[in-house]
């Protein structure tokens, strides 16, 4: 894959859970490259040299829906009706606990859904037993498209393994690398700190930026930011990236929901179609969809 050096280096544990799953998933029956956004072409006129992506946003709760009940099949079939080429995943357990059956969520979507995936692990725990799996929990990407190069960022963090934490860099902050006929966009997932002090929010919206900026191209931004647009601490972001749903509807709690904090974010050169929150309560959030338009480059 293509890979080039960055600062942020994920450990050897990831790193080979990470090469694992998309040899597996690699190895499935994919559907063809670009297959979704085959589907909505551009035509023909002044959007003839640009080609669609459909992207999405969810974080799944760890598998269990609004009701509390652990559901894979359940969230699974909620990505499928998304229809889309990359889907940015926050909450994700492999073989994280008994919330999740001691799952490897990132592989078992990827293959109901025969899509690629990579898994960026925040925490990267010693297993429950000793003949078990290492515990893992962080964000994925499932991907359509061939992935042609994936990274696991350091962001500052609170852990929530540790008492007392203080911030400091930790991972999982996800970075993929596609190529959608002919032109390549870098797609990153996130999920920032949930806690009422925008502090480590704001440092990490900082590093975030630093990690886009060494990146050429299109860029879209995924996560759940767990806090509003609006929000003091994100402000930095708006110039950088625009808000591709700012009408698609608020996206937390998934039932009677009254904050939108899952957000997709693109870069100038990206335009937006259209964009809308999905009502499926199968995770405590909802999933939000963007149908964007990248530019072909002249030659």
């Amino acid at each position: 894959m293509d890979r080039k050096p960055r600062r942020p280096v994920r450990s050897a544990p990831a790193a080979a859970v990470t090469a694992a799953v998309l040899a597996v998933t690699a190895a499935l029956g994919v559907v063809a490259p670009g297959a979704a956004a085959a589907g909505r072409t551009a035509g023909t006129g002044p959007d003839a040299a640009r080609v669609p992506l459909r992207v999405a946003t969810y974080n799944i709760h760890a598998g269990a829906g609004q009701d509390g009940v652990f559901d894979l099949d359940r969230t699974a079939a909620a990505i499928q009706d998304l229809d889309a080429d990359v889907v940015g995943l926050q909450e994700v357990d492999v073989h994280w606990g008994a919330r999740s059956d001691f799952t490897d969520e990132a592989r078992e979507l990827a293959g109901r859904l025969h899509m690629r995936v990579f898994f960026a692990p925040i925490y990267d725990l010693p297993p429950a037993t000793p003949d078990a799996e290492r515990r893992q929990y962080g964000v994925a990407v499932l991907s359509r498209l061939p992935v042609r190069g994936a990274w696991n960022h350091e962001i500052t963090r609170l852990s929530t393994q540790t008492p007392r934490p203080v911030p400091a860099p930790a991972p999982g902050f996800a970075e993929v690398s596609v190529r959608v006929r002919g032109v390549a966009v870098h797609v990153y997932t996130t999920h920032l700190d949930y806690r009422a002090d925008p502090s480590v929010r704001r440092t990490q919206v900082d590093d975030m930026l630093a990690v886009l900026a060494e990146d050429r191209g299109p860029k879209v931004l995924l996560g759940d930011f767990n806090a509003e647009p609006g929000a003091p601490e994100l402000a930095r972001l708006w110039g950088p990236l625009a808000d591709a749903a700012a009408d698609g509807g608020k996206t937390y709690p998934a039932a009677g929901p009254v904050r939108r904090i899952d957000l997709v974010t693109v870069s100038p050169d990206v335009t937006v179609t259209g964009a809308y929150a999905s009502g499926t309560t199968a995770s405590d959030h909802r999933p939000v969809v963007a149908d964007l338009l990248l530019r072909r480059r002249c030659r």
